[in-house]
């Protein structure tokens, strides 16, 4: 007689927020789903820290503001003592709320979201669908080290190689450099822009899934720590040198022959929309070996068989490294795939996109 197999225990959330009303909306959002139970709700910050220590909990939704402790300063005590993943739920979109929630995802947090509507909203039920579906991804997120942020002096580093190549010819042209990043995307990008000078002789294009609302406050965060200007892509512009664009919210970023951008509104891939793989063909198809494509953390697999298509076209192509990343889903799909000239921690892609673009530089590619 054939046992059947033993039911997976559901994973334990803990609920920290200063509402009543809003700890009660989210214990039953989350519990409606059979795979979470909730183990504990906390009122504050502080009481939110302790819980954490008791319960152990696989996960971890936390306010931004409340009494004693807020978001952040929670989160930092929190992945200081016991890391835990910890998704930022955020009840507003205004400046200094979003503000705190990158902070925290600085700290350690995994991800933010926007808290849902109420039961009455017409869109609640997608809010809350999508909210079950990132705690229940962001419960079997490993954690890493986080990296220094803000410019600071990059050390030199010889890059690794899935496989063996020809060293990079010092004539080797850049026209842009396209970036794909998913879940642990905003830190990582931080420590990678955050080291590049001012005054790159390309553009910079960017692609980060994130959801919807916050890509606006994600640029003013991150503009604080680089010395380029940042914005958000708008449809048509013209890019230009040491300028960096992200995509905006509900549009595929593109790249056009003339040096445009395009905002693209074709249907998602893989659900999602900005797809970094859009942006990877599109690159592919306007400046081909002229470009260099960068993969970083990320779930999934969305960017990985693009940037093959970048390196088949003698594109300079990088994966983050297994270490560094949040999620090693989308890199290290593409190192699956032979994908990546260089497998690379953040800083060290810094290094790298430098050297590419200092006339009379080389850089050898070697086996790892």
């Amino acid at each position: 007689m054939t046992g059947s197999a033993p039911t997976p225990r559901p994973l334990r959330v803990l609920i920290v927020d200063d509402s009543a009303v809003v700890r009660e909306l989210l214990r039953e959002i989350l519990e409606a789903d059979p795979e979470l139970t909730v183990i504990g709700m906390a009122k504050n910050g502080e009481e939110g820290v302790r819980l954490a220590a008791e319960h152990r909990p696989d996960v971890i939704t936390m306010d931004v503001h409340m009494p004693k402790l807020n978001g952040f300063e929670a989160t930092q005590q929190i992945m200081h003592r016991h890391p835990i993943p910890i998704v930022i739920i955020s009840g507003s979109l205004d400046t200094t709320e979003v503000d705190i929630g990158f902070q925290a995802m600085a700290a350690g947090a995994v991800a933010v979201r926007q808290r849902p509507r109420g039961v009455g909203h017409p869109a609640f039920v997608g809010e809350a669908r999508a909210l079950v579906q990132a705690v229940k991804a962001m419960a079997e997120v490993k954690l890493v080290r986080r990296w220094q942020t803000g410019p600071r002096t990059i050390p030199g580093t010889t890059p690794a190689s899935p496989s063996s190549a020809a060293a990079l010819p010092t004539t080797r042209p850049v026209d842009i450099v396209a970036i794909g990043a998913s879940t642990g995307g905003p830190i990582a990008l931080q420590a990678l822009l955050s080291r590049l000078p001012a005054g790159l002789p390309f553009p910079i294009v960017i692609v980060q899934h994130m959801a919807e609302g916050f890509m606006p406050g994600l640029v003013e965060w991150l503009s604080r720590s680089v010395q380029f200007p940042l914005k958000l892509a708008v449809h048509h512009q013209t890019m230009m040198p040491g300028h960096a664009y992200l995509a905006p919210d509900g549009f595929h970023l593109g790249v056009t022959q003339s040096g445009r951008i395009q905002l693209i509104d074709s249907p998602p891939e893989r659900g999602l929309r900005p797809a970094v793989g859009v942006l990877f063909r599109s690159i592919a198809a306007t400046y081909g070996s002229r470009a260099v494509a960068v993969l970083m953390t990320g779930m999934g697999i969305d960017g990985a068989a693009e940037l093959k298509q970048l390196r088949d076209l003698g594109a300079a192509t990088v994966a983050q490294d297994r270490d560094s990343s949040v999620v090693f889903g989308m890199p290290g799909e593409a190192v699956k795939q032979a994908a990546a000239t260089w497998i690379l921690p953040p800083e060290e892609i810094a290094t790298l996109l430098i050297r590419l673009s200092t006339p009379g530089n080389s850089t050898s590619v070697t086996s790892p």
